[in-house]
Parts: C-alpha cells; structure tokens; sequence
C-alpha cells in the first residue's frame, strides 16, 4: 500500500456486503472507492430479516427511513417468534427492547425469578412492550426499537445508487486472478477476465463463499463449526402474501432444521434451513412447499454452507466482509449485521498506509470474539430444544457446548445472572428471553430481591403488566402504519 492521504479501496464483488462497504466507504471516508462486480454472478441473496443496529448504518449514511422502505419493500420488525422448538405447540418470541424494568440495583429477571418460583409470576410475554404490540399486529417507529425485513437485493441496488452518488466507482467484470507482490506478499491488483488490471492501495473481498481474495489468494484458512451447528443446507424460495402481516420474524422447528417467514410488501420470504445428514434436499423442498402461507412464485432455490469463520478476516491489505469472511446461519438475523460491524471496526482503524500488525491482530481478534459469542448464542437454541424422539433434534441436545457457553449456563441456572462480555452482540435481555422461553430453568436468584415484600413485588408487576398492555393497545396496526409511511409511491401495494 503506498502512503499517501486518499487510498483507492478496490471491492471484489458486490450484492449486501459489497455495496454496504461501498455505500460507507464512499460517504464516510476520502478513499477513492472502486467495485468490481459481475452480473454474471448471482448473489445469495439471504438476510432479509435485521436487527436494529442496521438503523445506526442507516443513519451514518443520512438514509431517509420511508425512502428505504419504499425503495426495499419492506415492513417492520419487532422481533422474532421462536414456535415448536421446545416441543410442539410451543412458543416464545425474542423481542427486540427491554423486559421488565430493573429495580434498585438489580435487575428485572432476579423479581421474575422471585415470582416465577412463588408461583404467581406470567410469562416474559406480559412484560415486553414490543412483543405485545407484536402479536397484536401493531407498530409504531417512535414507541420501541425496530429493524426491518427488507429484499436484500432491492438493499443492494438502493446502497449501489447511493455509493455512486458518493463517489463509488463500478466496474462491470469476472474476476480471473488475483496478482500480488513479489517481496510483500501484499495483493496488487486484480485481473479481470477481459484483461482489465484493477489496481489498488487496499482490497475488500465481497466475493461470497468463493472467497477469491481472502482464501483463495491469501489462503486465510477455515474455521468450521458444524460439530455446534450441523445444519448445512437451506432451500429458500418467496411466496405470494396471504395470513397475518405480522411486524416479526418467524422462526419454525421442523423435522432436521426450522423455517423462516420473513413478510415483505410485495411478498413472503421463506426458507428451511436443514442437516443434510438427516434431510434430503427433495424431502426439504416438499416440506418447504407444504408451509407455505400463498402460492410459491418460483422454485425452491437450494443453498450448501458450511457454518463457521475465517481463522483470520484481515491479513495485509485485505479484508473479508460478508460471506467471505464465514457464515452464521440466519437463525436470529445476523448476516447483515456481521457485514455492518466488519465495515464499522475497519472504518474506525482506516489505514492511511500499510497497517501495522498490531492493528490487525486487533480488528481479527474483534471479529473472533463477535462470531464466537453470536455461535454460542445460536448454539443455544439447538441445545435447549424439547423435541424429543426426532434424530437431529436428539442429536444436538446432547452436543458437548463451548466452554464460553457453559460457564453462561452455570451462572444463569444457579442465581439467575446473565453477564454481556464486553461488546458481544447479544443483550442479558436476549439471552433471559431464550433461556425461558426453551425452559432452562434458574434455580436462584439474586437474595437482594427478597427485600421487596410479596405483596409489593406483586403489585410491582402487575402495575407493569398494566401500563404495557395500555401502551400497546394505543399503538396503530402495523399494515396501516406502514402505510403512512410509504404513502405517496405509487409501487407499493401492500395486501391487505
């Protein structure tokens, strides 16, 4: 990389990721941005379903949020509802704000916990304001935290006007090779297939699970996790609008894996994620056909993955981002926000010329640390299931648990505490609502809690039981909210 004040950032590959880092890079920083895509090429096209932090990606752009709904077809998000997976029948929802409310110095699940073992204490569901107004269809921007479901490609192509609004460069081309230096080891350029020699200070491999830059290149090696997480297929495809126009996510236990129902405008995005080693990719594709809420409008599109990480995301001048750098499957609609904090940590060590070591041992130790706390919360999932009698479900309740996750476990079970290290992504809310709701059972709680009398502790979550579902109920329908604020383009038709 030479030293000077602009670096040129050379993208491989666009779709989600590539265009993210584009869209950033372009408006955030003074390098010189350029991307090389190929339409040839399709993209996975997968996380369509967010979290809220992309509303902070959103909002560093100065994106309008009606403008990206419109311009993404896509509806509101509360949270996702969790349905069969401690057994049949049940459900629970991880809801995005908080639960409860602390009080004193401790907070809200030590009360419950208190109350749970009284005998007198409700579900989690009666004390999250965003999962009341969910399951009764209702949303408002400005009373909770929201993320979106959104057509990743529409996303894609709406960040592409923007980038190149900004600054961004693209070019049209197939990757054929990739050339590096001789004595650094560094990559130069990139080859393009029509003899194009794309230069550059810096490079961002976008290029999906082919990974070109970062394996294929730099040989950064493959940190595979399918021991914790063994599904390794997926079978996606949309449907036409029918049932509820529900402002969450939802995750279904099926046989060997569970499905996803993300609902945007124009239609519903489904998906089965599946072990192949208990499923066949036909058995999956029937099963997928058979739960569909409207008719399919294409065939099942089928999807191999390997769960897991690079064992480095940064080496030298080049950076993995998105399907480069690993995969998590969707299960709590992680993908883009892997892409979101990759290019968020990178911005914030922006090298002006070569990096030293020390910052990228930072950046790939950050990287490790997200992945590794985002698997084990996925992990948990699989482990606490209720499904008794079905091979795979079996199978992954008695898998032997990383160490980080088992000493979460220990805490939670003997006093109800839930420690957040550091940064991880994952909320002590998020994980409470797991826990319960797959019936991992706390057999304390914090001994402060008792100082509070029965009578007040009752009074106490009755009183917060009342005023949430008060609050709820004056919230607008989420179909008609929506509409208000999509008004205006002539695109959008929502079913009603």
């Amino acid at each position: 990389m030479t030293d000077t004040p602009f670096p040129s950032i050379v993208i491989a590959g666009g779709g989600t990721a590539g265009w993210m880092a584009a869209a950033a890079l372009s408006k955030l920083t003074p390098c010189r941005v350029t991307l090389v895509e190929s339409e040839a090429i399709g993209t996975v096209g997968v996380g369509e379903a967010t979290i809220p932090q992309i509303r902070l990606f959103n909002k560093a752009l100065g994106l309008d949020e009606n403008a990206l709904l419109r311009e993404t077809r896509a509806t509101f998000k509360l949270g996702i509802a969790f349905e069969g997976w401690l057994g049949e029948g049940h459900e629970y929802m991880h809801a995005f704000g908080p639960v409860g409310r602390a009080h004193g110095v401790l907070p809200f699940q030590h009360y419950w916990l208190r109350a749970k073992q009284a005998g007198f204490a409700k579900s989690l569901a009666h004390f999250s304001l965003n999962e009341i107004a969910a399951r009764d269809l209702r949303m408002q921007r400005e009373a909770m935290p929201h993320a979106y479901h959104l057509d990743a490609g529409l996303y894609a192509a709406y960040l592409r006007r923007f980038a190149e609004g900004s600054g961004a460069t693209r070019i049209e081309g197939m990757i054929e090779s990739v050339e590096r230096d001789g004595e650094s080891g560094e990559i130069g350029a990139l080859i393009l297939k029509d003899g194009q020699r794309i230069a550059g200070d810096f490079f961002i491999d976008c290029t999906g699970f082919r990974a070109l830059l970062i394996e294929g290149a730099l040989e950064a090696g493959f940190e595979n996790w399918t021991h914790y997480l063994p599904c390794d297929r997926a079978m996606a495809v949309p449907c036409a609008t029918k049932g509820e126009f529900t402002p969450y996510t939802r995750a279904i236990a099926r046989k060997a894996g569970w499905q996803w129902r993300i609902p945007l405008q124009h239609r519903i995005g489904n998906g089965l994620v599946y072990a192949s080693a208990h499923m066949s990719d036909d058995e999956a594709a029937d099963l997928l056909l058979a739960n569909l809420d409207g008719a399919p409008q294409a065939e099942p599109k089928p999807l191999r993955f390997t769960t897991g990480k690079r064992r480095q995301q940064w080496i030298g001048n080049c950076l993995a981002i998105g399907l480069s750098a690993g995969f998590m499957e969707p299960l709590e609609s992680t993908s883009i926000h892997l892409i979101q904090s990759a290019i968020s940590r990178f911005i914030q060590v922006l090298p002006k010329g070569r990096a030293p070591a020390a910052t990228i041992d930072w950046f790939n130790a950050q990287a490790d640390f997200e992945w590794q706390r985002i698997r084990d919360f996925l992990v948990l999932h699989y482990w606490a299931n209720g499904r008794e009698g079905e091979p795979f479900w079996d199978e992954v309740r008695h898998m032997d648990l990383p160490e980080t996750l088992t000493a979460k476990l220990e805490q939670w079970r003997a006093s109800g505490h839930i420690h957040r290290e550091h940064e991880e992504l994952f909320t002590e809310v998020g994980w409470l609502q797991v826990l319960a709701g797959q019936g991992v059972e706390a057999t304390g709680y914090n001994p402060v809690a008792d100082a509070m009398s029965e009578a007040d502790l009752r009074a106490m979550l009755d009183g917060l039981e009342a005023t949430l579902a008060q609050q709820a109920s004056a919230l607008p329908r989420h179909l008609d909210y929506l509409q208000s604020c999509v008004r205006g383009n002539a695109r959008v038709e929502i079913p009603a």
